[in-house]
């Protein structure tokens, strides 16, 4: 007997992705619901070659649902995802309402899946932030061999990190200065089209921005504690992928061969890193792929034990929706959860 599974917020992007992804990987579920707001009642999504459409969030009975994946965003989140969880569905969401929760893991499957079996707390678990992700899958296996001591990392984070109505602010603006017509603002406080925003998110207190925050945050709560990281996020005008320029300081020894066979070797990196033109990964080339790319790995002479990388990664699949499944997979693989139907 197979699981039931619920998609909520089924028509954003990140929720059609979640679609296809558990088509893609074969998911054992015996039944899937797309779930959205009122609004979008009756709205048809592509589930493998089946057409579902949305039912509302806000009538749904979860008693019989085993996982539900949650997109819809942080408000969405903070109001449903414990009332789900009550219900006894495991809910996996994709904002940032639960992340720094204490009482829900925030979960990476290659780096951290054991800490998923304490979902049992709020029957909550949290996806990342789709920077964070691709980034830990990164450090975990060169941590693990030489311990990091300070991340300064740079980000070229894609429109569709920003939503479906960002990625269309970004054709309409490339279309408007082509055809010599007024470039419109509304998701962005700047043009993004030929340009770059130095702003993801709000601003803080300190100067940083929300978004460089969670990188900090995060990647602490995911991979260590003691790990000092500093972050600069910036909007760049591709659609989809995000890309990282990564500065890591170690304790211990480490050179960019060893780096090279480490991560050759660590599930969910893929090192492509030829010293000539063309060989490594762009944005373009992650886009609809599952695999963080690892390129340009050298090593840092102006500290000691120090390496510097090139990450790129789909910030709608690795940074969202795939890893929201892998969580899901893990809890099956690990046997943390059963079907409820079949449990009855």
């Amino acid at each position: 007997m197979g699981y039931k599974v619920a998609v909520v917020g089924a028509t954003g992007n990140v929720g059609r992705e979640m679609l296809a992804i558990l088509d893609e990987r074969k998911f054992p579920a015996d039944e899937v619901v797309a779930l959205a707001s009122r609004r979008s009642v009756g709205v048809e999504v592509s589930y493998g070659d089946k057409t579902l459409k949305c039912k509302a969030l806000e009538h749904y009975d979860f008693s019989d649902v085993d996982i539900c994946l949650m997109s819809a965003g942080g408000e969405v989140s903070k109001e449903w995802s414990p009332k789900i969880g009550a219900q006894g569905a495991v809910v996996i969401d994709n904002s940032s309402a639960w992340r720094m929760d204490p009482d829900v893991p925030l979960i990476v499957p290659e780096v951290n899946a054991a800490a998923a079996a304490g979902f049992t707390k709020k029957n909550i678990i949290a996806n990342p932030n789709c920077s964070t992700a691709q980034l830990v899958v990164a450090l975990k296996p060169l941590h693990d061999h030489a311990k990091i001591k300070r991340v300064v990392v740079s980000t070229y984070q894609s429109v569709s990190g920003a939503g479906k109505d960002a990625m269309d602010e970004l054709f309409s603006q490339t279309k408007a200065v082509y055809t010599n017509d007024e470039l419109v603002n509304k998701k962005f406080p700047k043009r993004i089209a030929f340009n770059l925003i130095p702003q993801i998110d709000v601003f803080m207190e300190d100067g940083f921005t929300k978004e460089e925050w969670k990188m900090m945050a995060e990647t602490k709560k995911i991979l260590d504690p003691k790990i000092k990281l500093t972050a600069t996020c910036v909007r760049v005008p591709v659609f989809v992928s995000h890309s990282e320029a990564v500065n890591i300081e170690f304790e211990n020894p480490i050179t960019a061969d060893e780096a090279r066979e480490i991560l050759r070797k660590a599930p969910g990196c893929l090192v492509i890193d030829k010293h000539e033109p063309g060989g490594y990964v762009t944005p373009y080339e992650a886009a609809g792929e599952d695999a963080t790319y690892i390129s340009r790995i050298r090593e840092d002479a102006t500290v000691e034990n120090g390496l510097v990388l090139w990450c790129v990664s789909d910030n709608l699949r690795k940074g969202a929706a795939l890893n929201a499944i892998q969580i899901a997979e893990a809890l099956i693989n690990r046997k943390l959860i059963t079907a409820k139907k079949q449990a009855a």
